[in-house]
């Protein structure tokens, strides 16, 4: 999977770790990882998560794991990572696309040209890298989960996130795109739409703005990795089998609610 250093994509391999799933942990910036150190790093999973990266999580709840550093918007790259997994875990039954930035922020009249590239360019073509590279393998084996984090930013845009939204709601028409190629193949695809979850940045954000956020949440709090990890578990389990082309919110009500409610 991929974007799976830190935050929601830890907590996702996390979950798939602990259904049974081994797990490669790609990301753009990773150090190498060696599954039989895990017995080593057993002891250290309490602690901070940035103390114990998530490949060696995955290994201490005893699945094999293997860390890639990846730029999901080379496509030569994305190859590259998806043949060394192969060969070290085998061809893989499940892909989690959830590798994206946010970082750029401006109106539509300000927005660089190359800033508005780079953002669709990793939000959105990285996802059609790595299904391109092993969807295919996944039909012609007859089985196989792709799983796509896009974000309520798609049907909900933010001021001065045009790229982002836009890119995020392209992940959802390319899911559905994915669900209908390689349905007859077995493979299913459905997108996750995120809300706010508490990562980092989020716990960083002034308290006033975050309690304001959450008052508009219908379920009363932030979200948190874990239950994004906990649906990707389910979505990528044999239950979910007559599930595919789906655009799933976890954000605790937010696009249910009503708008006027949202406002106050």
């Amino acid at each position: 999977m991929t974007g799976a250093a830190r935050g929601i994509g830890r907590a996702i391999a996390l979950a798939l770790a602990d259904a049974g799933a081994d797990v490669a942990v790609a990301d753009v910036h990773l150090e190498p990882f060696q599954g039989e150190q895990w017995y080593r790093l057993r002891r250290r999973i309490s602690g901070p998560e940035e103390e114990v990266s998530t490949a060696a999580a995955v290994a201490a709840l005893g699945r094999r794991s293997i860390a890639v550093g990846v730029d999901v918007s080379d496509v030569d790259a994305v190859e590259a990572a998806v043949a060394e997994c192969t060969a070290a875990l085998g061809p893989p039954d499940i892909v989690v696309n959830n590798a994206g930035i946010v970082n750029n922020i401006a109106s539509i009249a300000t927005m660089e040209p190359d800033a508005w590239a780079h953002e669709v360019a990793v939000n959105l073509n990285g996802m059609f890298h790595t299904v391109r590279a092993t969807a295919p393998g996944m039909a012609e084996r007859g089985w196989g989960r792709v799983i796509n984090l896009a974000s309520i930013a798609a049907i909900r845009p933010g001021l001065g996130q045009p790229a982002y939204a836009a890119s995020k709601a392209g992940v959802i028409g390319f899911t559905k795109a994915v669900a209908q190629e390689f349905g007859p193949g077995g493979v299913t695809a459905n997108a996750i739409l995120p809300g706010l979850i508490a990562t980092p940045l989020v716990r960083s954000m002034p308290e006033h703005l975050r309690e304001r956020l959450i008052a508009r949440t219908p379920v009363g709090r932030l979200g948190e990795p874990d239950d994004i990890g906990a649906l990707a578990a389910f979505l990528a389990s044999p239950g979910a089998g007559y599930i595919s082309g789906a655009a799933i919110p976890c954000d605790g009500g937010v696009t249910n609610a009503a708008r006027e409610g949202l406002d106050r």
